[in-house]
């Protein structure tokens, strides 16, 4: 027998429902029209009239555009780490471990709009500051976590993780969004073995 807190099918949605909705409606428009025209192009009656909701639901759920441009570049940022940690695992080599990361990444990248969103425009929006912040948060830390588990294999001696962190992100930023714009996949894949390959080697 049914709950009595079981809805049948065709019943009211919950309030937090309506609300997660109206968030989304928010974002997959903002999404569409700053890939579209880009961020500073994008005026929020647009978001508004393309999410199909009133201009105070915009401004309930964010506080302004900016706090809906990192909601947006927040949802990316966890979509890619979830890629990156659907194919990588503790039992890999290091370089194969990394390997499978940064394929995965440039897969999670290629997703039409994600690399002018977390690499162009983000970092106009928000700020490299705060854009480093969101990454640790997310991708970034896999990365870092990958770094340790070498370390703990034997590489890596003597070398700071976090600032080695960094310039590989940068790297693999660099060849995402070369990648994205149509350059050789499989060039750059090469290459990023052949990085990594002297970076992870005893």
């Amino acid at each position: 027998m049914q709950e009595k807190n079981d809805r049948e099918p065709g019943s009211r949605r919950t309030q937090a429902e309506r609300r997660a909705e109206t968030r989304k409606a928010l974002l997959d428009a903002a999404r569409a029209l700053i890939v579209d025209k880009g961020y500073a192009e994008t005026a929020t009656p647009e978001i508004v009239k393309a999410a199909n909701v009133t201009r105070g639901a915009l401004y309930h759920h964010f506080a302004d555009k900016a706090d809906l441009m990192r909601a947006l570049v927040l949802q990316e940022s966890e979509a890619i780490a979830a890629d990156i940690n659907a194919e990588t695992n503790t039992g890999q080599t290091p370089l194969d471990a990394f390997m499978a990361g940064a394929q995965a990444y440039f897969t999670a990248m290629s997703v039409p709009g994600r690399a002018k969103i977390m690499l162009l425009e983000g970092p106009t929006v928000l700020g490299l500051a705060e854009m480093a912040e969101i990454d640790r948060q997310t991708g970034g830390a896999t990365l870092l976590e990958g770094l340790r588990h070498a370390a703990n294999h034997g590489a890596l001696k003597d070398i700071p993780l976090e600032p080695l962190a960094d310039l590989l992100s940068s790297a693999f930023d660099r060849a995402a969004l070369a990648i994205a714009n149509g350059e050789d996949r499989a060039a750059y894949e090469r290459a990023t073995r052949k990085l990594l390959a002297g970076i992870l080697t005893e």
